[in-house]
């Protein structure tokens, strides 16, 4: 996943841990600690688009969104989500869990936000508040090295609800 690995916090199950128990005890930890941000959401939230894709590099050093459900496994390879919501701007606080098929050779971000990950190694939690502008929302990952091929998951939450899901498929290129 992200190349740099800036703080994991392994969670104490000691069952299989599915997706809603990964959200309660992120939302529930994350609102334990010091420094993390409260937010209290009086705004209705209203998805008007939510894509899946992968980013191309163009010549001029921009990035263009690619919607697919397929993404390469090649080392550099930047997939991921962005949400549009209507009429939504100011601070916003989202959840993602996904989900692999089978644990990655390492899990790892690259900004040090609040990230937790299943004692089995293929479901992690990543929390964050974002400054939404022109009502968009998103995230990123990038392939690495050890990252399993396969069925991946990705579900987005605002304020514990589920607003979008995602299936896609890691898949190795051809060349």
């Amino acid at each position: 996943m992200w190349a740099t690995t800036l703080w994991i916090a392994f969670l104490g199950f000691i069952s299989p841990v599915n997706a809603s128990e990964l959200v309660k005890v992120a939302y529930e930890g994350a609102e334990n600690t010091i420094d993390s941000p409260r937010l209290i959401s009086s705004k209705l939230i209203t998805v008007k688009k939510a894509e899946f894709g992968v980013l191309r590099t163009e010549k001029n050093g921009k990035f263009t969104f690619i919607p697919t459900t397929k993404v390469p496994f090649q080392e550099g390879q930047i997939y991921g989500w962005r949400i549009q919501l209507k009429d939504y701007q100011g601070e916003l606080r989202w959840l993602e869990v996904l989900t692999l098929p089978k644990p990655p050779l390492t899990w790892g971000t690259d900004n040090g936000e609040h990230f937790f990950l299943s004692p089995d190694g293929t479901k992690s939690v990543i929390k964050r508040t974002a400054k939404v502008k022109k009502g968009v929302v998103s995230n990123f990952w990038t392939v690495s090295t050890g990252d399993p091929t396969g069925k991946h998951i990705l579900e987005v939450y605002i304020d514990k609800q589920k607003i979008a899901t995602f299936k896609f498929e890691v898949v190795e290129s051809s060349k």
